[in-house]
């Protein structure tokens, strides 16, 4: 998801503060928009993780924590010495090894071993996506990483053709203003479009127009007296969580309606702004993975946003800086395992603090804390366990079926902005297509 908030007087990212570089999905929409001279790169100081005997420097070769240079240094320290044995079994094994995983888990223990899992892959997923490898769809958090494997004959090397894949640079990059800039740019764009923007309204059902081809939404404006209106239009693209959008489809289509998403983690983000001078080394380089057995640490993941995007550290006097934790893991179950998501806001600001001043080894003072704001998250990201590729196919089958209709959102395309924008994409330009207008009408406005 993306958003803004404001926190010490500066308009800082509530979610999203990234996108991935590993296709132009997100750029080349940036540019379309305008927002071209503020594309970013973060800085290069790279990332830790935190593991119960201490916090190393990831590793840099691969992808989703797996590494693609088994003679990278310090991976020794990282997995010990069996578990770099472990790993560098990988290279010996015939490539139809964990090729038919289920799992994301279950394809790096096969190929790898315990050590990479839990120690590199699972901190990666737990604070990307919010959940154990054990519960990921390989397909949908890493594509083409099985059809790499088979061409390069094992893990790592695949995970490195994929790393070198991706342009020039680091694997991910952001906006200057932050990535809400680009939700302002897109509503900008449909305005001067002459796109009606209906605000205040929830929408209660969607039905086929009885009087004229296409579609009515029947929506209603709870704070205006339950005020209802209805909409109408030719086609209809449902951007929503899946549960939303399944319970108003449903009752077009008997497949639709049995198309049961999994709901997605609950989610929050504490942002610190504090003045303590001591952090401007970055102890931490731009943040710290947190693996899940690390000891009085409840935070799956902190990013030092002012050692992370030059943008924000120049904005900033000295000696202060802009923290951010993330809480709200998900065990192998796919049941969210945090009970921290319970404490009120400023509860929840105090565990922070404490969290940052063991992840960053710098002990951070209450009277340090300037500013802070904690931002909840519900459904706002996917769960694609296993099996989810098939199930999202399944139900755009039957989305064709009724026609004039595209469902696009997280839930159905993966986790990520590149995801979710390329996506969107190629269902607004397919249902066009079904009803014979060019695509060239740009699916992006």
């Amino acid at each position: 998801s993306v958003g803004s908030h404001l926190v010490d007087g500066l308009v800082l990212d509530s979610g999203a503060d990234s996108f991935a570089t590993r296709s132009d999905a997100v750029s080349d929409l940036a540019r379309e928009l305008g927002l071209g001279d503020r594309i970013v790169r973060p800085s290069p100081a790279g990332s830790w993780v935190a593991l119960p005997d201490g916090p190393r420097p990831s590793q840099s070769t691969g992808v989703l924590g797996i590494p693609g240079d088994l003679s990278e240094p310090g991976l020794a320290q990282t997995l010990g010495r069996f578990g770099l044995w472990r790993a560098r079994a990988d290279l010996k094994r015939p490539a139809s090894i964990g090729a038919d995983a289920r799992t994301l888990g279950e394809l790096v223990r096969k190929r790898m071993g315990s050590a990479v899992l839990e120690r590199m892959v699972a901190p990666f997923t737990l604070g990307v996506h919010s959940a154990h490898p054990d519960a990921l769809d390989p397909d949908m958090v890493a594509p083409g990483l099985r059809e790499a494997l088979r061409r390069e004959g094992s893990l790592s090397r695949a995970a490195a053709s994929l790393r070198r894949a991706a342009p020039a640079g680091s694997n991910v990059a952001g906006l200057r203003g932050g990535m809400n800039t680009l939700a302002e740019a897109l509503v900008a764009d449909l305005k001067k479009r002459r796109v009606k923007l209906v605000l205040g309204y929830d929408v209660i059902a969607v039905d086929r127009d009885p009087r004229r081809p296409g579609w009515m939404v029947l929506q209603r404006q709870p704070e205006v007296g339950d005020k209802s209106a209805i909409a109408r239009g030719e086609l209809l693209v449902m951007a929503s969580d899946g549960p939303t959008a399944v319970r108003l489809l449903g009752a077009q289509s008997r497949e639709i309606a049995g198309f049961q998403p999994g709901l997605g983690p609950r989610i929050a983000l504490a942002t610190l702004v504090v003045d303590r001078p001591e952090l401007d080394r970055a102890p931490r380089g731009t943040g710290i993975l947190v693996a899940p057995d690390v000891p009085d640490v409840h935070a799956k993941a902190l990013t030092h946003v002012s050692a992370k995007w030059d943008w924000v550290r120049e904005a900033l006097p000295p000696g202060r800086h802009v923290l951010r934790l993330s809480y709200g893991r998900v065990d192998s179950s796919g049941r969210t395992a945090s009970r921290e998501l319970e404490l009120a806001d400023d509860q929840l600001l105090t565990l922070a603090m404490r969290d940052a001043s063991h992840l960053l080894g710098v002990e951070l003072p209450h009277e340090c804390l300037v500013d802070g704001d904690v931002v909840r998250w519900e459904q706002a990201m996917a769960r694609p366990s296993a099996g989810h590729a098939e199930k999202v196919a399944a139900f755009r089958r039957a989305l064709e079926q009724v026609g004039g209709v595209a469902a696009v959102g997280s839930w159905l395309s993966g986790t990520g902005l590149v995801a979710v924008v390329a996506d969107t994409r190629r269902e607004v330009a397919r249902v066009l297509a079904e009803h014979g207008i060019a695509a060239a009408q740009d699916p992006a406005g």
